[in-house]
């Protein structure tokens, strides 16, 4: 569980004990408590439970399956027979970057020419963009396979076909109703039928380097060095789909545990030093060393810097050279860090100056020449955590480099933002009916991106707030805590909490289960601990067990807990383990007085 920094009020939202469970329980020999999280997650039957469970690899979809994978194997193969130079084109973010690294791994592994192109983050932003078409025509390529990107890249696609290099496609984002001019086309959504339409960048890529190892594989089975790199992949893309916040059940399930297992044992030099330089070596990884710890410092490269560093990582194959450019990341991700924290603290000024967190205010837009374009996002999410409002933040200025963050003023008047929403309100359709301010925008649901002159700012705020009143009702303005069930403290023996762990890798669609217990009292006094005394140790007993909990940044809460007999608490349960010795322990996900 990521330790949560606000003390924002919650609605809790409690699942009730479904009638299913004992018997879901019976039939797959699990405790009653796992069967209910499971019909939380909509496996109900004994069948789906036992899939879920314990998913096999042959499971995954077949790479052929894929919608428009055969065309570009086929496209593919002919390169790399007649010698052609073949580039790999993928977004800057952890997505991207793993699977431009699959498919530039299998493609040297097979004797292609190919290199790889990430765009700045900053000075070229998302997509295939047209100066980058031209230097890759420039370079002598004459094949130009993108990741991540490319569905609506029109006039990239135009520009390249009268270039003479052909494109492939390879992306996950939402089509239009028109598709650009290409090779082809490897993407989920071109075939409605298609099992796992919520496929990361990443696992697209990977469908067709497995498709391209199996078409230059000679037996049924893959050899030993194409073998080797796939289950290699599955690491790579396993990062991407937790990375990008996708869907965590079925086929991303059984990817995401495979590449997970595989992940501390990957043959690639690269995420070797990458997993050394977290300090994570010689432990099992699970989603959140994912996104907390190991993708952060993929995607620091990206922002403060240039995101082909990370590709680089992920393909090298000399240990010195992992090593240093890890070490590298570490020190950005840093970086990325201390700038982070800097322009939070100046935001949340801004926000209690402007008054902006008031009851009346239903949207939050700030704008500083002074914040870095690579974190703004990051920050905007920080922002909604602990206002819950929508959120834009703006950058007015122009990044120098490696100075921080502070930028210079932009100098022609073109600003860009990060946007982050909050459950049930439509943030890309906010952004669309105040586009009339803006140069240009994109994005989905719950995060976008603008690009606006700076003298429009202002007016773009107020009808971005006039949409947000008129959509967004004082009961949405609440933040909510799913409950999976409300249950006594005796419940959580240790083989009940071991148990509960079969339902990992957690994530997007899968999140770790959250329970309630209410009328608990201190059985010893609380103690604050951390730092700066910002946690909180304590033990609770509700008449029928004892247990230890921890509650990050509840440090505050340490004096209303000695003046309340009986409290509610939401936790989520886990094995601690400490001095040799394990022990059931509460990490605790909110307090409620009565």
């Amino acid at each position: 569980m990521r330790p949560s920094a606000r003390m924002q009020k919650k609605q809790w939202v409690i699942q009730p004990a479904d009638k299913r469970r004992a018997q879901l329980a019976k039939s797959l020999k699990v405790s009653p408590l796992l069967a209910q999280v499971l019909i939380n997650r909509g496996v109900t039957d004994a069948r789906a439970g036992g899939v879920f469970l314990r998913p096999k690899l042959t499971e995954l979809i077949s790479p052929e399956r894929m919608p428009g994978v055969e065309t570009a194997v086929r496209r593919v193969k002919q390169a790399i027979r007649n010698k052609e130079k073949i580039a790999v084109y993928g977004d800057y973010d952890v997505d991207g970057i793993t699977g431009v690294s699959i498919l530039v791994a299998i493609l040297r592994l097979l004797g292609a020419e190919v290199d790889y192109y990430i765009p700045h983050r900053i000075d070229e932003g998302y997509g295939l963009n047209e100066e980058a078409v031209r230097l890759l025509a420039e370079s002598g390529t004459k094949l130009l396979i993108t990741v991540d990107c490319g569905i609506t890249a029109f006039s990239s696609a135009e520009l390249a076909e009268h270039l003479g290099l052909e494109l492939i496609i390879t992306d996950h984002h939402q089509p239009c109703s028109e598709l650009p001019k290409t090779a082809a086309i490897v993407h989920p959504a071109m075939e409605k039928s298609y099992a796992n339409q919520d496929s990361s960048g990443s696992m697209v890529a990977f469908k067709l380097a497995w498709a391209i190892a199996n078409e230059f594989n000679a037996g049924q089975k893959l050899g030993a060095p194409l073998r080797e790199f796939m289950i290699n992949a599955t690491s790579l893309a396993a990062m991407g789909t937790v990375a990008d916040i996708m869907d965590l059940r079925g086929e991303n399930r059984v990817l995401t545990m495979y590449g997970l297992k595989a992940l501390p044992e990957c043959g690639l030099c690269g995420v070797q030093a990458l997993i050394e330089s977290a300090g994570l070596t010689g432990q099992g990884l699970d989603s959140f060393h994912i996104g907390f710890r190991l993708a952060p410092m993929l995607n620091a490269a990206g922002r403060m810097g240039h995101a082909r560093l990370a590709v680089e990582l992920l393909t090298s194959d000399s240990r010195i050279r992992s090593v240093q450019i890890a070490e590298y990341l570490k020190e950005q991700n840093g970086q990325r860090q201390q700038c982070e924290r800097k322009i939070f603290k100046q935001a949340c000024e801004m926000i209690q100056e402007q008054g902006l967190s008031g009851p009346d205010r239903k949207s939050i837009v700030l704008a500083s020449e002074y914040w870095h374009t690579g974190v703004i996002g990051i920050v905007a999410s920080r922002i909604v955590d602990k206002y819950y409002r929508p959120t834009i933040m703006i950058n007015t200025g122009v990044p120098k480099r490696n100075k921080g963050c502070l930028e210079d003023p932009a100098a022609d008047g073109t600003a860009q933002g990060s946007a982050r929403s909050i459950a049930g309100f439509d943030i890309l359709s906010a952004i669309s009916a105040c586009s009339e301010h803006l140069a240009s925008f994109g994005g989905h649901k719950m995060a976008a991106g603008i690009t606006i002159k700076t003298g429009k700012i202002a007016q773009f705020a107020a009808d971005f707030e006039a949409y947000a009143k008129q959509n967004l009702g004082e009961n949405e303005m609440v933040a909510e805590l799913h409950i999976d069930a409300e249950t006594p403290l005796s419940e959580f023996r240790k083989e009940v909490v071991t148990e509960l762990q079969m339902l990992g890798p957690f994530g997007q669609g899968n999140p770790e289960p959250i329970f309630a217990t209410k009328g608990v009292r201190l059985s010893s006094p609380p103690r604050a601990c951390g730092a700066k005394g910002g946690h909180l140790q304590l033990a609770i007993t509700d008449g029928t067990a004892s247990i230890r909990c921890i509650g990050f940044w509840f440090g505050k809460l340490e004096k209303k807990l000695l003046e309340h007999e009986f409290f509610n608490v939401a936790y989520q349960p886990q094995i601690n383990t400490y001095d040799g010795n394990s022990n059931v322990q509460l990490v605790l996900a909110d307090i409620r007085f009565e």
